[in-house]
């Protein structure tokens, strides 16, 4: 379900009516528009509670952004911004969907939304006590916010109590499968990167030049199926033939939104077929 609820949710972080949106309020420069966008939710909050909440981003690379697009936009300013340039992206992307099809997708995604765990969650608890919202396409998007954030909270403590650390766990995933590039851009520094290589060499994860250990791979899929269970009691409550439904319901919808995904996405969602 996480392939299917993740693409419709990152149009805002991908799309360019998302970002013309964010700098419609002021919000200039793809950082503010991501920290501010997605901390919203959280009030006129400091970098402090959002580097433990997002996790895998240096913390003086939240401390740029942190608290001071406050001063460019509020929370209410930015919450706005970012459901309007998720609803006009989505809206661009399934224009030859039937009103009918989309409704029945936001009403099951809502049921499900609605059966989260908020408990540990910070982004899931404060993303799903926001105001219902109106429109099909905006109550599609918002619960499948509340579910990829909810999610990723059970993903977070899936990774401290496996102890890695954020950029350990970016640097196994760099072994794994995904650009190194996408280390800097969360503000680690080659030193940093290179030293949490060491401690995964030393952890018996990776070799000494830097691949997958057996034994690397065995903690990653715990953690994965730490998170999977984690994540499943929304599911669980929609049951197994509306959770089938809205997979098949979200299929043409999560298709259309890797479109605009790029390839080397850090949110590391695997290609779909064409």
């Amino acid at each position: 379900m996480w392939t299917h609820v993740e693409p419709a949710h990152a149009v805002t972080y991908f799309h360019p009516r998302s970002r013309a949106a964010y700098e419609a309020v002021g919000l200039r420069g793809y950082w503010r528009g991501y920290f501010a966008g997605r901390a919203a939710p959280l009030g006129e909050v400091g970098a402090a509670p959002v580097t433990a909440a997002f996790f895998v981003f240096a913390p003086h690379m939240v401390s740029r952004a942190l608290p001071a697009v406050w001063s460019l936009a509020t929370p209410q300013e930015a919450l706005r911004a970012r459901l309007t340039g998720a609803v006009q992206a989505l809206a661009e992307l399934t224009y030859e969907l039937p009103e009918a099809h989309l409704a029945e997708t936001a009403e099951l995604l809502e049921a499900a939304a609605s059966a989260v765990d908020d408990a540990g969650r910070v982004l899931g608890a404060a993303n799903a006590a926001l105001p219902a919202a109106e429109y099909p396409l905006a109550r599609l998007w918002q619960a499948a916010t509340t579910l990829r954030e909810h999610r990723g909270g059970g993903h977070v403590a899936a990774l401290v109590a496996a102890g890695l650390d954020p950029v350990e766990a970016l640097a196994w995933r760099v072994a794994l499968d995904m650009s190194a590039q996408n280390l800097l851009l969360r503000g680690w520094s080659e030193q940093e990167c290179r030293a949490a290589r060491e401690r995964l060499v030393a952890r018996g994860w990776l070799t000494p030049d830097g691949q997958p250990t057996e034994a690397g791979r065995a903690g990653f899929r715990a953690v994965e199926d730490a998170t999977d269970l984690a994540a499943a009691r929304p599911w669980q409550a929609l049951g197994a033939a509306r959770t089938d439904r809205l997979r098949e319901l979200l299929d043409p919808i999560a298709h259309r939104c890797h479109t605009v995904i790029p390839s080397d996405s850090p949110i590391g969602l695997p290609p779909r077929a064409a």
